[in-house]
């Protein structure tokens, strides 16, 4: 069975690693027969929450008038989703965490539509080969899963690939395309 696939970018930087990681895995669901929407979060304008409890009182998910109300006409209508992020200070970037703090109107004050989202999975790299840089990250990902009753169906970790093209060498891009076939 055919599934809608979201695929969201974190770096702000195009072409990168989190690029070809994600260019990856949408080359192993387009072969499997999925629909991929590539979306890059890194470059959209997204605010972050502002706990104002507003959310749906202007008939769209959040009050802030950004690019979260395209991003969740995505994430309402797509089966999976896959975050990617690059490591900055242990964690996501702003920019991916912005988007994460924004789900709050599907779960806070008055969520009316519930996501799309049912699966999951998580791509993170960096320049650092230590394990231990990327918890956060990785708590930030099961904490969302959990909460919002994903079902995670990977999560790739690589460090070690600060330089531009470094991933192409470590064989991460061929566990995210083969991930990408098993959708």
């Amino acid at each position: 069975m055919s599934k809608k696939v979201l695929v969201l970018t974190g770096s702000p930087r195009n072409g990168g690693n989190t690029d070809k990681m994600a260019d990856a895995f949408i080359r192993g669901a387009e072969i499997a027969g999925h629909s991929v929407t590539k979306y890059n979060v890194g470059n959209k304008k997204i605010a972050g929450c502002t706990a104002c409890n507003t959310c749906w009182s202007k008939g769209r998910a959040c009050s802030i008038d950004d690019d979260f109300t395209e991003l969740s006409e995505l994430l309402e209508s797509h089966d999976v989703l896959l975050m990617t992020a690059p490591l900055y200070w242990f964690s996501v970037p702003a920019q991916v965490k912005a988007y994460v703090d924004r789900l709050y109107a599907y779960t806070g004050a008055g969520g009316l539509r519930p996501l799309g989202i049912k699966e999951s999975y998580f791509f993170v790299c960096g320049g650092d080969p230590s394990k231990e840089q990327y918890k956060p990250a990785l708590t930030l990902y099961e904490g969302l899963t959990e909460f919002l009753s994903w079902k995670s169906r990977g999560v790739l970790q690589t460090g070690g690939v600060d330089e531009d093209g470094a991933i192409e060498k470590s064989g991460v891009l061929e566990q995210a395309e083969k991930l990408g076939r098993e959708i």
